[in-house]
């Protein structure tokens, strides 16, 4: 796969090197001589300090035969004009982060495929660890659903069911589903069926269309206070 990316920051540094591990042909696009350099001395990649606004610059890039573009410059204006260029050369992907999200509509209404306010997201997964320690990993599905990791706790209800015996009792809503099971005896992820039994210390991957609410992870045994998100004790 061939990929322009457009910005050598904070973001486009680690994707560079993301990409450039997983084997793909990465040409890089920085207007800045300093991280241009240091972009094309860190990674087997082939950079041009240029500016991506300037069409040439994208066509010096190799843009005819690229699969897709991804700009993650800290200006929403570069962003969205390297992205209707891009669009303009048959870019077949064309993939923008947007920090404002009042500009997110203007990328959808283009075409773009979008990543809204990464710094966001990190502040968000910052206090989702203070605030629900539970949860190993998630990530926001539309405004309210997500899917998360969690662990199985002792004595958790649906510790020792089945998924059936779990929709029986109540425990698991129409809007909760158990996608994945990871479990230390067994090599791979188990794939969970209605007859499969949730076992005490099972990393569960979870969707759940309300979200990762404390009504959702009592279930898994994780009862967490909810004005400070500190394990508390239920009566």
């Amino acid at each position: 796969m061939y990929i322009i990316i457009v910005g050598a920051g904070d973001i486009g540094t680690p994707l560079i090197e993301i990409a450039t591990r997983a084997g793909y042909e990465v040409v890089v696009i920085e207007s800045n001589s300093e991280r241009a350099d240091a972009a094309a001395s860190d990674y087997d990649c082939m950079v041009l300090n240029a500016d991506a606004t300037v069409k040439e610059n994208l066509v010096d890039a190799g843009s005819d035969r690229a699969d897709a573009i991804i700009t993650t410059t800290d200006q929403d204006a570069t962003n969205v004009m390297v992205s209707l260029l891009a669009q303009e050369l048959d870019v077949p992907n064309v993939v923008s982060v947007v920090h404002n999200p009042e500009h997110m509509n203007l990328f959808r209404q283009i075409g773009v495929n979008t990543m809204q306010n990464p710094q966001r997201l990190i502040a968000e997964s910052l206090f989702r660890s203070v605030d629900r320690p539970s949860i190993v990993d998630y990530m926001r599905v539309g405004e309210v659903a997500e899917v998360f990791e969690i662990t199985v706790a002792d004595e958790a209800p649906i510790a020792g069911k089945t998924l059936i015996e779990a929709d029986e009792e109540g425990l698991l809503g129409d809007e909760t589903l158990v996608v994945a099971i990871e479990r230390d005896d067994v090599d791979s992820p188990i794939t969970p069926r209605g007859r499969t039994r949730i076992e005490t210390g099972d990393l569960l991957t979870v969707y759940s269309g309300t979200g990762a609410t404390p009504d959702v992870t009592d279930i898994f045994g994780h009862y967490e206070d909810q004005e400070n998100g500190s394990n508390g004790v239920r009566l």
